[in-house]
């Protein structure tokens, strides 16, 4: 028992250990909904994810009528304003179609929010079903245009949107490009539209498990993505020996895994902050994911709704080291050539990952490595996502697919 000179010391000790158990509970809880809503309007106010190309005044608006955390209620809030820009734009594709495709952008960003990050309610699904269709009158506007195809998977389909580059003469290359956990295709497609004047084609899917993917994540959902390239090359207007990959976080980690698997088809691959290990640990789950904070909300519920048959936290923590790479036995094996992208500051997919990627493999690989880059390698106002996508991601595939030039 300490005698009475101890206490003191004792106490501050306690003290000490008290608040930094305080501390970190803090750290790891969610958002309340009023921190969401000041953490949301203010990534719209200086253009950061996922509130890339809101307007502010449109996020503030919606919030006007949501004041819980109901699901129904956030994807009310922001239909009630996407249907006034998708009502004005329907009305004014006749007359002034530039005003009205812009509406139709302006409406798709809304409804994809109002979805996010998973339609995980009869309203959120509802959104997400309206994002789609605001997107697709938006994608009418495309010039060269844009083909929704639909490939045939285990009794179901792929949906996939095709768009090729304009009066191309003889297949031309193709980038497959997947998108993250809460990012969809049609995201993707509208980043993509700047590869098309290097006369490279792009075919964006949605990753297992998002979006209107057939199947979930399961250690050989890869397969899913070997149809799409299978579809691809059947395609006469593609190039079939000049496929590269592209994905995002989640679809980083498909990116990676086809390099490998898939090494025979593909030129190469592009993977922004691919999971490849250390995040499908248990203690990364319980100690970086939950509550993280660089993302906006609920990446935990996210991911666990993309795995298949998974259901509780417990079940997610024995089920994602199955996913892993190093425990598939696939890294070490012969890859094709890689660049990864990263982050320094990641907290959502450790950095060590990034590096044993790096250090594994027969093909030497490209790497851009931000130091003061958080997931995806982004820096607000230094490297926002439009920036490395046009600076570092469409050079790199541009250079591997064998064109150089804009056409």
């Amino acid at each position: 028992m300490p005698n009475r000179t101890q206490i003191p010391a004792l106490f501050l000790i306690l003290t000490n250990v008290v608040t930094s158990a305080m501390l970190f509970a803090e750290e790891r809880r969610e958002r309340t909904i009023d921190e969401i809503k000041t953490e949301a309007i203010h990534r719209a106010e200086v253009g950061q994810y996922p509130l890339i190309g809101l307007d502010p005044a449109d996020v503030k608006e919606a919030f006007e009528t949501i004041h819980t955390a109901d699901k129904d209620e956030w994807a009310a809030g922001f239909m009630r304003v996407a249907d006034r820009y998708f009502n004005e734009a329907k009305s004014l594709e006749s007359s002034d179609a530039a005003k009205a495709n812009a509406d139709y952008v302006r409406a798709w960003r809304l409804y994809s929010f109002g979805r996010w990050p998973i339609p995980a309610s009869p309203g959120k699904q509802r959104s997400y079903e309206k994002a789609i269709e605001a997107f697709l009158a938006h994608a009418k506007f495309y010039d060269p245009p844009l083909e929704v195809v639909h490939i045939p998977f285990e009794g179901r389909q792929i949906i996939g949107y095709l768009r090729l580059p304009k009066d191309a003469k003889g297949p031309v290359p193709l980038v497959i490009a997947v998108n993250g956990l809460d990012s969809r295709k049609e995201d993707l497609t509208e980043s993509f539209g700047a590869i098309l004047p290097f006369g490279i084609g792009y075919l964006a899917v949605d990753g297992p498990g998002t979006g209107q993917a057939p199947i979930k994540v399961s250690e050989n959902s890869e397969r899913m993505l070997s149809k799409v390239i299978d579809y691809a090359q059947s395609r006469p207007e593609v190039d079939k020996n000049w496929i590269a990959l592209h994905g995002v976080s989640w679809g980083a980690y498909w990116a990676t895994k086809m390099a490998i698997v898939e090494r025979a088809r593909l030129r190469g691959a592009s993977a922004q902050s691919p999971p490849i290990d250390g995040f499908f640990q248990k203690d990364f789950l319980l100690n970086h994911l939950l509550g993280n904070r660089e993302y906006l909300f609920d990446q935990v519920p996210a991911l666990m709704n993309v795995l298949q048959g998974v259901h509780t936290l417990d079940e997610m923590a024995d089920y994602l080291p199955k996913m892993s790479l190093l425990h598939q036995g696939l890294l070490g094996k012969p890859m094709a050539p890689m660049l990864v992208i990263a982050g320094v500051l990641d907290t959502q997919v450790p950095i060590s990952d990034d590096y044993l990627l790096l250090s594994k493999g027969d093909t030497p690989k490209d790497a851009w490595i931000n130091p003061r880059g958080g997931h995806l390698g982004r820096q607000v106002g230094v490297w926002p996502d439009p920036k490395i996508f046009k600076e570092v991601i469409i050079p790199w595939l541009v250079k591997t697919l064998g064109t150089n030039n804009p056409t």
